[in-house]
């Protein structure tokens, strides 16, 4: 019944996006079959088949070896701040930031990334018939953030019309950087944090291009040197360091805040209304997550979680959902899960309206008109994600 349920909702979440398009003649049906038809194929191989679940355990291992090295860094930094079995989350959690995007640095300097993106890139946009610009910074998106992925493509700006501009903005929210991806597996099962990672990229696509269908355009060429901007492998690694700090500090201080508010207002509305404002998140979202595949006795809590990722950012969510997956059924704990992996949010409008503001000032002002719809077609985004996730579990 909840594969049946999912599969309604997916139907649902295209509709929407179909009614909500701009150009409705101008739809690449072709490309969005494609790319469902490749999320599936990838869910499919990922969770069905002992090939797939020996990649899933071999690069979930992997990143946790790799991840590893990182936490000796951070041991000798801080090493005797923190007991034996006690784990403080800027610690433990966000200082790892720091050594992944070091890492994503110097993998991005010896041209190992920005070559993988271009030609994964290209690949898509032949095999759908999207842009190549369009089609390269989604896949750009998997690795870097909203700013980084955006930046990648600044030379394309000044000739985008409003439509490719959406899907390009959509695409950096619906995703996440690979840099905090280590952040999100001390939270959440890794294996649903790499699926999530591949498939939005795919889901960005098939929402945002339903909401606003773009064309290909045969002059469009990528200069992987936009992307990879340091002079030495030295260089690099000093930035990657620098840049996974501020984040680090950054997400310390947007949970410092979020986190607190969150509790405030919890407060507030149970000494008010008798119920937490995460609790009327729970039933404002739990049809959204029933649509999705959730169970009916835990959609409260799923759409409590959904609403606060949506009102706050992922991180939040996901600190409160940690709690509850020991009480969750391997069902909700995959639909919820994939669905955080994004960084749509409200506090993203700013943020990628800021990144355009500081290369194109002309593109910001167009940005900030369609901010909120970029936000609900990227949720819509992480649904599709989602629902394609729960129907193979």
């Amino acid at each position: 019944m909840s594969i049946l349920i999912g599969i309604v909702g997916l139907l649902l979440t295209l509709g929407l996006a179909y009614l909500l398009s701009n150009d409705k003649k101008g739809i690449n049906y072709k490309a969005i079959l494609i790319m469902i038809v490749l999320q599936l194929v990838i869910t499919v191989v990922m969770f069905k088949t002992t090939f797939g679940l020996k990649i899933i355990e071999a690069t979930s291992n992997g990143v946790s070896k790799v991840l590893s090295y990182g936490y000796e860094g951070v041991s000798f930094v801080t090493g005797g701040l923190v007991a034996d079995g006690v784990s403080v989350f800027f610690i433990n959690v966000l200082m790892l930031i720091i050594f992944t995007s070091t890492l994503l640095s110097v993998l991005t300097h010896i041209k190992v990334l920005p070559l993988a993106i271009k030609y994964i890139g290209g690949a898509l946009a032949k095999l759908t018939g999207l842009s190549t610009v369009v089609t390269f910074n989604s896949i750009n998106s998997i690795f870097f953030g909203q700013s980084e992925s955006i930046l990648a493509i600044k030379a394309h700006l000044d000739k985008m019309n409003d439509n490719k501009l959406f899907v390009v903005c959509t695409s950096a929210m619906a995703s996440v950087s690979a840099s905090i991806m280590g952040s999100y597996m001390n939270m959440i099962p890794a294996k649903y944090v790499l699926v999530a990672m591949l498939l939005n990229a795919l889901s960005a696509l098939i929402i945002a291009t339903l909401v606003c269908p773009i064309k290909k355009e045969e002059d469009e060429k990528i200069d992987i040197k936009e992307v990879a901007t340091t002079d030495s492998i030295f260089g690099a690694i000093s930035a990657g360091a620098l840049d996974g700090g501020r984040v680090a500090l950054i997400v310390a201080a947007m949970l410092v805040a979020y986190v607190g508010l969150l509790a405030l207002i919890n407060a507030f509305f149970e000494a008010v209304f008798g119920i937490g404002f995460t609790g009327i998140l729970g039933y404002i979202f739990a049809p959204i997550a029933w649509i999705m595949g959730v169970p009916g006795k835990e959609i409260l809590d799923a759409g409590s979680v959904m609403g606060t990722k949506l009102a706050a950012n992922e991180f939040v969510a996901m600190l409160q959902f940690k709690e509850m997956i020991p009480n969750l059924s391997e069902k909700t704990v995959g639909i919820v899960s994939t669905f955080l992996v994004s960084f749509a949010n409200f506090s993203s409008i700013g943020i990628i309206s800021g990144s355009i503001q500081a290369i194109n000032g002309e593109k910001a002002g167009v940005v900030s008109k369609f901010g909120l719809k970029m936000l609900l077609t990227a949720t819509m985004a992480s649904m599709v994600t989602a629902t394609i996730v729960g129907l193979f579990i």
